[in-house]
């Protein structure tokens, strides 16, 4: 289990289902699609619409794309 990031802030939160441990699943609150004081992940930082996420449950580490407002670019190649 990795230790939680040293940019974890409970201030930055998201509420995206945890691709490792997927604890809302059944969660009636987060099934219906609104905000669950149980279930929300540090947002780490994010880059345009991609988000970099850690969840506090698991402590797993991923990356999630939003596809909302500014998307990113690409570098060049």
């Amino acid at each position: 289990m990795l230790p939680l990031d040293p940019q974890a802030d409970i201030g930055r939160r998201a509420w995206v289902a945890c691709p490792n441990c997927d604890d809302r699943r059944r969660c009636r609150t987060c099934q219906e699609g609104r905000t669950c004081h149980g279930h929300w992940r540090y947002l780490l930082s994010n880059t345009g619409s991609l988000l970099h996420l850690q969840c506090p449950s698991c402590t797993h580490v991923w990356t999630h794309e939003t596809y909302f407002g500014a998307t990113r670019s690409d570098p060049p190649a």
